[in-house]
């Protein structure tokens, strides 16, 4: 097999896995039922940055790291992504505890539809029919979600808005996705550190309350970092069509997951499913359609 051919199975399998993994992931946090979400997400912040420190070492970008902490704006800006994505883990955590996981499913179906809003509204990148249907079968989608269930799906929107949020600013920010990655877990390490502290010593912290739930809750740190380094390796060998298309592979796993768990999903449900993934579709279409008058 070509070297080019190889590295392009080697791309895609990283990608595939790293939406498999954020896909059945759910099912790991159910086994975290024991402890609140945001003792989750503070053990989450904690331990991913020995995780990173050792992946920023093997890639000997050290240096890297130092300059970006000695930039004021760059540094800024990942303080707040840091804190924004922080925010969608403990909301997504929540939702699986509070067994929302069908929500979740939606709410990162929706968040392409939202870059393409985005992409539309602040890149000014062209519109097109076939996106112009994608994002209103997703707004029908979501007012069906309003009328016929009789409420609005805030922890949907609020995933895919904060995640979209997310995702455009780090599109401003010239920084390598592990250095960027290292360096946001960086600035909460600390804070997150002296808060968990007074949680663990408390009779609310659940770390010492068995070599299993310590496990795990360690392990949050590693379950963060895997998926998203696998999906930097990904993205680096993969069109952006194929990456797109790869990406459904997540909600559809959340989806699954739901239903497994016994989430409730009627026929009002299905509908404002349909309605999005016929958006999705359109948004397909569209991809594909670019990527075809695009140079390879």
């Amino acid at each position: 097999m070509p070297d080019s051919e190889t590295s392009t199975v080697r791309a895609a399998s990283a990608a595939i896995a790293s939406y498999t993994i954020w896909g059945l992931s759910p099912v790991f946090y159910k086994l975290l039922g024991f402890a609140g979400a945001a003792e989750i997400v503070l053990h989450r912040a904690v331990w991913s940055v020995p995780t990173l420190a050792l992946v920023i070492w093997l890639a000997r970008s050290w240096g890297t790291v130092i300059s970006v902490l000695t930039r004021p704006k760059t540094l800024g800006l990942l303080v707040f992504s840091g804190l924004l994505i922080a925010a969608n883990w403990w909301l997504f955590i929540y939702a699986v505890q509070v067994d929302r996981v069908l929500e979740v499913s939606l709410g990162y179906y929706i968040n392409p539809l939202m870059n393409v809003a985005v992409g539309i509204l602040v890149f000014r990148e062209s519109f097109g029919w076939w996106r112009a249907a994608a994002i209103l079968l997703a707004a029908i989608g979501v007012i069906n979600q309003i009328i016929a269930v009789g409420s609005l799906p805030l922890i949907a929107l609020a995933l895919a808005g904060s995640f979209t949020v997310y995702a455009y600013i780090r599109k401003t920010i010239a920084v390598d996705g592990r250095v960027g990655l290292f360096v946001e877990t960086l600035v909460i390490f600390l804070p997150s550190l002296i808060v968990l502290t007074f949680i663990e010593t408390s009779p609310a912290g659940h770390f010492t309350d068995g070599w299993l739930q310590a496990f795990l809750l360690i392990m949050a740190g590693p379950m963060t970092v895997a998926p998203l380094l696998l999906f930097i390796i990904g993205a680096r060998g993969l069109h952006f069509a194929t990456v797109g298309l790869l990406q459904f592979i997540a909600p559809s796993l959340q989806f699954a997951v739901a239903v497994a768990y016994g989430e409730p999903f009627t026929a009002a449900h299905a509908l404002t499913f349909a309605f999005i993934w016929a958006g999705l579709g359109c948004f397909t279409v569209s991809m594909l359609r670019r990527r075809k008058v695009m140079p390879s």
